[in-house]
């Protein structure tokens, strides 16, 4: 959509949801991309863009762009045993293909559909960093150009996140050959990321973190230095997802993964803490006090079979969470937040779980929950107010689902009843992308993406 920094114009908003709640005829007007003013109770003005409701656009706090290329490839059953690890063999075959070119094409549609449904910013979890043989590019940030590339081109918001992988398990072990495009030493590391920074220089607003893989692909040591190297940015890891993953550690370290991290290891706020799947009472309470942020990708751990979150007790304790796309086998906002809701509910046998008092809208808690936690892990706010990036989402009120709702009871319709389908308008940075639920360069990104997929997939 270009790097210019955003445009200037005017809303008019018969409603919307705003930090404190929802308001009615709100009015904003936008300053190169940013919210200038905002009045409630206003009466629209000529050229206003006038929309009957609107919410902020939802972080997207963990992505992994390309898989989106291989989605409904690991759905065969194998000889015994499928789970996570069988599926990451058909995900190393698959990247063994990918130039930078074709990563350009696959986010692109990635990024395309994270906007049509209600996404306006992705948390890029980056861990492809080489040529296919393994081989160094030039530019140590070749292929972290491709991931900002296809930001600009679709216009959605970047924070960026160069993973540093070393290993192919605790203790320091060899990588495997299906992992030479990941790794990394430290100084090497320091190159990417000093590179990636430059390139991300390109978007308005993007943020820049960084994401020791797992402490699998880590050493404790290396884990240090790298988390220094973030300064003030977000940090991301991977941890505890699969029960594999937690024997292993316990095997090797003495502790379960978010116990050997919370001891060893200053986690803070600006941490996010990927999937925590596997954790027990302790280990959930202590997350919670460091103030970090559980990234929970609700549709990938049901694919990939991992597990449901302890999610009750984390809000009992305070804590924060935002919800991901991760493998991008199926990219839709409101299906993150409502099988979250729904996991919970089959595995306490009860219902309205994640919403967070008696007379609560379970819609609503999910979407400020998600909001607040995703802004946090990805270090830029997602709210409707003065001084943010007006990235706002406007929902169809003609929808059969939401005829008639209003306030919370519009998010309850969304999230449970209507879907993406009633994801209307998208605008970034007050330019619109979304139109009608549709990506204003979907024709160009889709057609260049099969031509991709049909060498790749031969």
């Amino acid at each position: 959509m270009g790097t210019d920094g955003g445009s200037d114009g005017a809303f008019h908003f018969q409603q919307a949801l705003l930090p404190e709640g929802w308001a009615d005829n709100v009015r904003l007007t936008v300053r190169d991309g940013v919210i200038a003013t905002l009045e409630r109770n206003a009466t629209p003005q000529a050229g206003d863009e006038r929309q009957p409701v609107a919410v902020p656009g939802l972080p997207n706090l963990h992505s992994h762009a390309f898989q989106r290329g291989m989605a409904g490839l690991a759905e065969v059953r194998g000889p015994a045993g499928d789970s996570f690890w069988t599926w990451r063999d058909v995900m190393y075959r698959f990247v063994d293909r990918l130039s930078p070119d074709d990563l350009h094409a696959i986010a692109a549609l990635a990024y395309m559909e994270m906007l049509e449904a209600g996404f306006t910013r992705v948390g890029e979890f980056h861990y492809l960093h080489h040529d296919r043989d393994g081989g160094r590019f030039a530019d140590p940030a070749e292929m972290s150009a491709a991931i900002v590339a296809a930001a600009d081109e679709t216009g959605i918001a970047l924070t960026h996140l160069p993973v540093f992988y070393a290993h192919s398990g605790f203790g320091g072990a060899a990588p495997g050959h299906g992992q030479r495009r990941f790794l990394h030493d430290l100084d090497g590391f320091a190159r990417l990321l000093d590179a990636a920074r430059t390139k991300a220089r390109a978007l308005p607003d993007a943020v820049v973190g960084v994401a020791p893989h797992s402490l699998r692909a880590v050493t404790p040591e290396e884990l240090t230095e790298v988390a220094g190297l973030a300064g003030a940015a977000p940090v991301h890891i991977h941890v505890a997802e699969q029960v594999k993953e937690v024997e292993d550690c316990v095997a090797w370290g003495g502790g379960r993964p978010v116990e050997w991290l919370l001891a060893n290891v200053a986690v803070d706020a600006r941490w996010c803490l990927v999937h925590a799947t596997h954790v027990t009472p302790a280990e959930v309470a202590d997350m919670a006090a460091r103030g970090a942020v559980v990234g929970l990708c609700p549709i990938t751990e049901a694919n990939l079979g991992d597990g449901i979150f302890p999610a009750p007790a984390y809000l009992s304790a305070g804590g924060r969470f935002g919800v991901g796309s991760d493998s991008n086998v199926l990219i839709d906002a409101t299906e993150e937040l409502r099988l979250l809701e729904y996991g919970q509910r089959l595995a306490g046998r009860s219902r309205n779980v994640m919403a967070r008092a008696p007379g609560r809208s379970t819609g609503q808690d999910l979407m400020e929950g998600a909001l607040a936690g995703g802004a946090a892990a990805l270090g830029a706010p997602s709210a409707i107010a003065v001084g943010h990036a007006a990235d706002l989402v406007s929902l169809d009120t003609q929808h059969p689902s939401l005829h008639g709702r209003r306030g919370p009871a519009l998010l309850d319709a969304l999230i449970f009843a209507a879907g993406r389908t009633a994801i209307d308008g998208v605008w970034r940075r007050g330019k619109q992308v979304v139109n009608t639920g549709r990506h204003q360069r979907r024709d160009a990104i889709v057609t260049r993406y099969r031509q991709v997929l049909e060498r790749l997939t031969q």
